[in-house]
């Protein structure tokens, strides 16, 4: 029972530096401070998606995925994503964002989407979908909602 134990606990940790371990003390992996910020905009059945990502640091990430979520099902078939962006369903948008050096260098995503018909509104989310393992301390600035109306103005997030 004790060998159990131990190999579940190797286990833990083995995962804990791989997939990145709570903040705060004993947590494994790398530190760093990823954010999200940007706008949408939505017009008819166009949404426009501008996510700006950087790294605080300390640590430089290699690479790291954030998400784009809609509450609208997205048109996918015939549309091109940017490169490093891939569909994660109907509503999902997955986008590496490559080297994140630690001195808050930013990233640009720019996502033009298409949306089944024509809502007065809707719902996006952006947020980390995996940051590299690293521990993030401050991770309420990687992860916002914003309700955008069909009036073609950018809502900030």
């Amino acid at each position: 029972m004790m060998a159990m134990r131990r190999a579940a606990a190797a286990v833990s940790v083995a995962m804990a530096a791989v997939f990145g371990a709570g903040s705060g003390a004993g947590a494994v992996g790398p530190e760093a401070d990823v954010m999200h910020h940007g706008y949408a905009t939505l017009s008819g059945d166009r949404l426009d998606v501008t996510v700006l990502t950087r790294n605080q640091g300390p640590s430089s990430l290699e690479d790291m995925t954030f998400r784009v979520e809609v509450s609208a099902p997205v048109v996918s078939v015939g549309r091109r994503l940017p490169a490093g962006c891939v569909w994660g369903g109907e509503r999902v948008v997955l986008c590496s964002t490559g080297p994140l050096a630690a001195d808050g260098e930013r990233r640009e995503t720019l996502l033009d989407l298409r949306i089944t018909g024509a809502p007065q509104e809707l719902t996006v989310r952006v947020d980390t979908a995996w940051n590299g393992g690293a521990t993030d301390g401050s991770p309420d600035n990687n992860d916002h909602r914003v309700i955008v109306l069909a009036t073609g103005d950018p809502y900030v997030f």
